[in-house]
């Protein structure tokens, strides 16, 4: 039984929400991933030590703000958890990054440079409008000056949100977008009025900000290690599963 606030809930009521609410397959699917990263991990005798646990316990708690210990118990019995099992916890993402770092590390190097034009970033501002025939309206307006882009996204874009940024959308990577739209972003000139172009029945008119070029990064390193390293359990739990 679980204990929470006084109440207890059974395993069967846990194990039916999730079955109610379509979570049991997500469970079950992490599950296995962790029973299939043991045992890579055991036969590659790669091993997490009471010291690696403590180093990344001590971070979390800077992390969490939690200074006392007392801060870290009360944190602990609101998560309905143990030290045990945080430490458990601990130990099996430590366990997940190193046998990453050990199946896929020095692959992340070649990846990157084969494909490195998909990790270019443009820092994009768009116009989005219901209607093509309004959209080219308004395009012309900007092209001739009677107003500019930023005026014409804080008036007419379909997003409350983004007519407030006056269009501002954000950076994109290339494989944001299909590749005929992404062709056309990557290949304009910086404030250059792009569109109207038609995607899934919305007109939009694009101008690029910026463009910037891919590098690997600390982070972007990560990013392309744990796709391989999700990409290799899909694989190793579909063969688990179906072979």
């Amino acid at each position: 039984m679980i204990e929470f606030k006084g109440k207890f809930i059974s395993p069967r009521e846990v194990i039916t929400y999730l079955k109610n609410n379509l979570q049991i397959k997500e469970l079950c699917n992490n599950i296995l991933y962790q029973k299939i990263i043991n045992k890579a991990a055991e036969e590659r005798n790669i091993q997490i030590t009471p010291e690696e646990i403590q180093i990344e316990a001590e971070r979390l708690r800077y992390e969490k703000r939690l200074v006392k210990a007392s801060d870290t118990l009360a944190w602990l019995a609101d998560h309905l958890i143990s030290s045990e099992d945080w430490e458990a916890g601990i130990r099996d993402s430590l366990l997940s990054k190193k046998l990453a770092e050990v199946l896929f590390g020095q692959q992340v190097e070649k990846y990157f440079w084969e494909n490195k034009l998909n990790y270019d970033q443009v820092l994009l501002y768009q116009i989005v409008l219901p209607y093509q025939n309004f959209a080219q309206e308004i395009y012309y307006q900007i092209e001739e000056g009677e107003l500019s882009f930023y005026e014409a996204a804080h008036i007419y874009d379909i997003d409350e949100i983004r007519r407030n940024r006056c269009g501002y959308e954000g950076k994109f990577y290339r494989w944001s977008f299909e590749p005929d739209i992404a062709a056309v972003i990557f290949n304009a000139q910086l404030k250059e009025l792009l569109g109207p172009m038609t995607i899934k029945q919305t007109s939009y008119i694009f101008m690029v900000e910026d463009f910037i070029p891919a590098e690997l990064t600390p982070e972007r390193y990560q990013e392309i290690l744990n796709k391989m390293f999700q990409e290799w359990l899909t694989a190793e739990l579909n063969y688990l599963l179906y072979a």
